[in-house]
């Protein structure tokens, strides 16, 4: 990861410090593709596919009260979907989770990797995440439910931080960093603590471009990489994290 800090997102752009999204800048593939499940009338809810319409509806119940107390029952009738096939679509609430979890993962990697030729590591880890985050967005209180919830169930958080764990390393991938490896181990962990982090200040984020988020995120992926720089190479053919 490069000593240089995330650059615009206009490549264009020399200005360093922690990218500045213009407030009109239309939303990311991420974003639009994670929205990709039922909606409220009936018609596009039938057209969904049936595990994006108990997504969705889980999303829509954790917004409106405690993730607690939502139950797979009330997801099912929310989905518009039989208890039999709702019970295909996810046996439960955790893997109904992990099940946004890859959804989430799949529109970000959508978008493609971000080529070396973009930045610095640390300009490309940026900008991936932020994708995710932008993807987010319109899940924000229905997160908010959720992770209150995990915070009084310490078992199913530990789950939840191995199936993170597994898309960080996604993420990483689309950054164009390797993953295997001590380094890559270091990397992964590293990141997923770090995303955690700043998941807490993008619940709390209220500004129109997410300033707040990004100065946050390139404050912690600047500790990541000193941490990194500590780190014995392997192999001189591993590409470099600071230029």
């Amino acid at each position: 990861m490069a000593d240089s800090t995330p650059k615009s997102s206009n490549p264009k752009a020399g200005k360093s410090g922690p990218r500045s999204r213009p407030r009109s800048r239309p939303k990311s593939a991420a974003a639009k593709a994670s929205k990709g499940g039922p909606k409220t009338n009936g018609a596009a809810k039938a057209e969904a596919r049936p595990q994006d319409r108990m997504i969705d509806a889980a999303l829509a119940l954790a917004a409106e009260r405690p993730w607690h107390e939502v139950s797979l029952r009330e997801i099912a009738e929310a989905s518009g979907l039989p208890l039999a096939e709702a019970y295909c679509c996810g046996a439960s609430k955790q893997a109904l989770l992990e099940a946004f979890l890859r959804r989430t993962d799949s529109a970000v990697l959508a978008e493609g990797a971000v080529g070396s030729e973009e930045g610095s590591a640390r300009d490309r880890i940026f900008d991936v995440l932020m994708r995710r985050f932008d993807a987010l967005q319109p899940h924000r209180k229905a997160l908010a439910s959720i992770l209150l919830a995990q915070t009084r169930d310490p078992a199913t958080a530990l789950i939840n931080l191995a199936a993170l764990q597994r898309s960080m390393a996604w993420m990483l991938e689309a950054a164009g960093l390797e993953t295997g490896g001590l380094r890559g181990l270091v990397r992964t962990r590293g990141l997923t603590l770090l995303y955690l982090a700043t998941l807490r200040t993008w619940l709390r984020d209220d500004s129109l471009d997410l300033a707040k988020t990004m100065a946050a995120l390139d404050g912690y992926l600047r500790r990541l990489e000193g941490l990194l720089r500590r780190l014995p190479r392997r192999n001189r053919d591993e590409p470099k994290t600071a230029e």
